[in-house]
């Protein structure tokens, strides 16, 4: 319950901070060193597509990359 209600205020915040909150999140959770750099790498990767750096595969993109 406590999750859900958090999670509501939380959209309501800005895109840089929530992108500043999840890095975080995924970071406190992440406990093997040599997947840090991996986890890094990933959420840096998510921020380029969310803040618009780098333009996103669309759903028929990404199929045809994966078959």
């Amino acid at each position: 319950m406590v999750a859900n209600e958090l999670s509501k205020q939380v959209m309501d915040l800005p895109v840089e901070d929530r992108l500043d909150l999840a890095r975080q999140l995924v970071e406190s959770v992440v406990t093997p060193d040599s997947a840090a750099d991996k986890v890094t790498e990933g959420i840096r990767r998510i921020e380029d597509v969310a803040t618009g750096r780098v333009a996103g595969l669309t759903e028929e993109e990404f199929r045809a990359v994966i078959k």
